[in-house]
C-alpha cells in the first residue's frame, strides 16, 4: 500500500468534537481513490493530515513506508502534492509561466533547465498558448489547470485534489475532470480526489464515504452506489445513471452496468427492439 492510514484523530480545538475520529484506511499505488461526503465530514481534513499541514492528535499516516512526522514532512511533500479547490489561492506568479516556475524554484532547479521542464507541464494541461498570459485573466478551467500543472512539474508521486472542481461551471469542472483521468491513465499516478460529487465516483478504483468525521463505506463505486438509502440518509446523492437503472430493474428491465449511462441507454434500445 502506498498510503496506510491507522486509527487517526484529530480536532481543531481541545474542547470541540473531532473533525476525524479513529479514521483507518489504505491506498494502493497507481489507484484512483474518491473521499465523498457532505461539509463537514472530514474529507478536507483527511486532505490537510496527508499532506502534513494538520497533525493527527492520535494515529498514525505511513505514504510510501514513511511515517508521516514533523521531522520529515518536508520529504514527504515531495512524494505528495495538493491541488485546492480556490486555484487563486495558489498563484504566486505574474504569468503562467512564472508561476509553474515558483514550484521548480523552491526545489532548486536551475534556472536552465526549467523552460523544458515548464513546456512540459503545460503541454500535458493543454496551457502552452497561455504562458504568458496572467493567471488571474483565465477561466476558471484555465486557472485549475495551471494549478494542476504546478503541482505536477515538482514531480509528485501522488496527487490530491482537495474540491479542486467545487468552483467552476460545468465547463470547467468536465475540463478538469478530463485531465486528471488522462494523467491518471497516462502517468499512471496515485489520484486521490476529495469532493461531495457523486458523479465523481464513476471514475474511481476505490470510495471512501465519510460522516461527522468517521468512514461511512469504503469499498469499489458498484458497492457504495447501491447504499442509495444510506446515501441519502447523510445527505448524499446517486447519479441519475443509477437511480434510473434501479427503476428499470425494479420493472423488470435487466440493466448490467448500473454506472455507465451508455450501456444503459445500449440496454434499453436492445429491449425495445426485443418486445
Amino acid at each position: 500500500m502506498q498510503i496506510s492510514v491507522k486509527n487517526v484523530t484529530y480536532r481543531y480545538f481541545e474542547d470541540q468534537k473531532e473533525a476525524v475520529n479513529d479514521v483507518s484506511f489504505d491506498i494502493e499505488k497507481g489507484s484512483y481513490t474518491t473521499i465523498i461526503g457532505h461539509n463537514g465530514s472530514g474529507k478536507s481534513t483527511i486532505a490537510k493530515l496527508l499532506v502534513g499541514l494538520l497533525e493527527a492528535n492520535e494515529g498514525t499516516i505511513t505514504i510510501e513506508d514513511k511515517l508521516l512526522t514533523e521531522e520529515n514532512v518536508t520529504e514527504i511533500r515531495d512524494i505528495i502534492a495538493i491541488v485546492f479547490q480556490n486555484p487563486d489561492n495558489q498563484f504566486i506568479g505574474s504569468t503562467v509561466r512564472d508561476d509553474i516556475a515558483f514550484g521548480l524554484e523552491n526545489h532548486s532547479v536551475a534556472p536552465k533547465d526549467m523552460d523544458p521542464i515548464i513546456e512540459t507541464f503545460a503541454e500535458l494541461v493543454d496551457m502552452t498558448s497561455f504562458l504568458n498570459h496572467e493567471p488571474t485573466k483565465l477561466s476558471g478551467g484555465q486557472k485549475q489547470r495551471v494549478a494542476i500543472a504546478g503541482v505536477l512539474a515538482m514531480k509528485p508521486d501522488i496527487l490530491i485534489l482537495d474540491e479542486a472542481t467545487a468552483m467552476l461551471d460545468p465547463k470547467g469542472k468536465k475540463e478538469v475532470m478530463d485531465l486528471v483521468r488522462k494523467i491518471h491513465q497516462d502517468e499512471k499516478m496515485t489520484i486521490i480526489s476529495i469532493t461531495h460529487d457523486i458523479e465523481e465516483v464513476n471514475f474511481s478504483d476505490q470510495v471512501i464515504v465519510m460522516n461527522e468525521g468517521q468512514i461511512t463505506f469504503n469499498g469499489n463505486p458498484s458497492e457504495i452506489l447501491t447504499q442509495q438509502k444510506v446515501l441519502t440518509d447523510i445527505q448524499l446523492d446517486v447519479p441519475f445513471s443509477v437511480k434510473l437503472a434501479t427503476k428499470l430493474k425494479d420493472k423488470g428491465i435487466p440493466i448490467e452496468n448500473m454506472l455507465d449511462e451508455g450501456k444503459i441507454i445500449n440496454e434499453l434500445w436492445q429491449y425495445n427492439l426485443k418486445k
